[in-house]
């Protein structure tokens, strides 16, 4: 029987730009109730040496003791268990004594430049996507692996993990590959749910490196003492892994009510698409860019990647950068004072991959392209937010058209849910209703799968949804304007992407 008193859950949280330790309060009691709080939030700071761009794992690392000590404070005790959730692909390599092999290497460093290419002369693209069914991202953990071979790294390496599983090692002492975020390195059939020997083996890619598949609400260990030491906790805390791939807890945590949604998960990369029961591996899926991630309870996250509010961050580093610094909420007020679609670009243009120089790379596309160039803050940002609107149109498209699957509402989730501005614009662009929030999505999924794993609540994931949208209050943003202004700009989009 589900306990009377709510149970403290703790979730870490790690994005590209911060990290933070939440605490989601529990109780499957009557109609359940659940509630979010942010304990500690740390920076997320990557670091060059020597030409390598890096994580600061062992800073990361630090953080998430202090948000554990923070949780244990906050809720009076231990937490019922904790939950490791980060961003994908990226992994840290351990020796014959488990010790760490250097800060691992940051997805936008340019060791893969050219890696796809050569593995394409190894094994084709559609052979590839129908083994594995991921888009192609030059920074994808194989590419990242093939670009490492021959480095004494990788040849001292007995294990890899990657980034949640690496924190729970450190936490418990025990080894796991959570299969979402292990559906990301392109070395996964979504099929089967295994791994791909024959992706493997063509590509000279040792799988004994990984450690043994776990999924979501699956035991990942307990908190070893030196950690209870450090954090002030009391144990045993067991840790469970969950849908580790930060936008597999964020979609298990859409609120919807049925099947016919789509998604955006929202921050430095915006993640649209379709939750599914089966994965799409056709020619034309590969073409469009889509990709076939694993998610919670058995579905598929069917998606494409776009860059995302990556762009409007890095704008915002730069003019502060160079003394001009933007407050956030006026620069959005200012934007949408803005003429919508003035200024556009394709967001999805690998010329915004990496970082420095945002602004001056927005006007540069915009001058390729003929239109008028955007010049001060507010018009750069509406820039930004008009072209992620259409990026997320195009995606939602695209993936009802592949798919077979038609949908009436599209929620946002993440940190865009809170951008009034963007869940507008997407409304307009999509021509369907938006709903937005929640914005701590990922959280909020991490706690649920950890709070059914302990028996707090039960019942699939759409009874999860359930309690969601009990206790949250989403925001609805209807479409209005000129629907034949954006289908111009979408067009003009498509002809340009054409021409490249």
């Amino acid at each position: 029987m589900p306990p009377t008193e709510p149970l403290p859950f703790a979730a870490v949280d790690l994005g590209a730009s911060s990290g933070r330790v939440m605490v989601g309060w529990v109780s499957g009691r009557g109609a359940g109730t659940l509630r979010l709080e942010e304990v500690h939030r740390f920076p997320n700071r990557p670091v060059r040496t020597a030409g390598t761009l890096h994580w600061d794992i062992l800073s990361l690392y630090g953080g998430v003791l202090d948000g554990l000590r923070a949780a244990g404070a906050t809720a009076g005790r231990s937490p019922a268990s904790v939950g490791i959730d980060t961003w994908a692909v990226d992994y840290g390599l351990l020796d014959a004594s488990g010790a760490l092999l250097g800060n691992p290497v940051h997805y936008r460093d340019s060791r893969t430049e050219g890696e796809a290419a050569k593995a394409g002369a190894v094994l084709s693209p559609s052979a590839l996507y129908r083994a594995t069914g991921l888009q192609y991202l030059p920074f994808n953990t194989l590419f990242q692996l093939t670009a490492a071979r021959g480095s004494a790294a990788l040849a001292a390496a007995r294990r890899l993990l990657l980034i949640p599983d690496l924190i729970a090692y450190w936490l418990t002492g025990e080894v796991g590959t959570e299969l979402t975020n292990a559906s990301t390195t392109q070395l996964i059939d979504p099929r089967t749910r295994e791994w791909s020997r024959s992706v493997a083996d063509a590509l000279g890619i040792d799988l004994t490196l990984f450690a043994p598949l776990r999924g979501p609400g699956d035991p990942a260990g307990r908190l070893l003492p030196d950690v209870l030491a450090e954090t002030g906790l009391t144990g045993p805390v067991p840790v469970t892994a969950v849908g580790s791939h930060d936008t597999a807890s964020a979609v298990a945590a859409v609120p919807a009510s049925g099947d016919r949604f789509a998604y955006v998960a929202t921050g430095t990369w915006s993640l649209a698409g379709l939750e599914l029961a089966a994965p799409v591996l056709t020619d034309e899926s590969r073409r469009a860019n889509f990709t076939n991630e694993l998610g919670v309870d058995g579905t598929v996250r069917y998606l494409r990647n776009i860059m995302g509010l990556w762009l409007l961050q890095e704008c915002l580093r730069t003019w502060e950068a160079e003394g001009a610094p933007q407050r956030l909420d006026r620069l959005l007020r200012e934007a949408a004072e803005v003429p919508g679609l003035r200024s556009f670009v394709d967001a999805d243009d690998p010329a915004f991959l990496a970082p420095g120089g945002m602004p001056d790379r927005i006007r540069d596309a915009c001058r390729r392209t003929g239109g008028p160039v955007p010049e001060s803050p507010a018009e750069i940002t509406r820039c930004v937010l008009d072209s992620l609107a259409l990026a997320h149109r195009r995606a939602i498209q695209d993936a009802q058209r592949l798919s077979g699957r038609a949908v009436d509402t599209v929620h946002v989730v993440g940190g865009g849910a809170r951008n009034e501005l963007l869940c507008r614009l997407t409304a307009d662009a999509c021509g369907l209703p938006v709903v937005a929030g929640p914005a701590e999505a990922a959280a909020l999924g991490n706690v649920l799968v950890q709070a059914r794993a302990a028996g707090v609540v039960r019942g699939t994931l759409a009874e999860l949804r359930a309690l969601l949208r009990a206790t949250l209050e989403p925001r609805r943003y209807e479409p209005t304007g000129d629907r034949a202004r954006w289908d111009r700009a979408a067009e003009l989009l498509a002809g340009e992407d054409a021409r490249r």
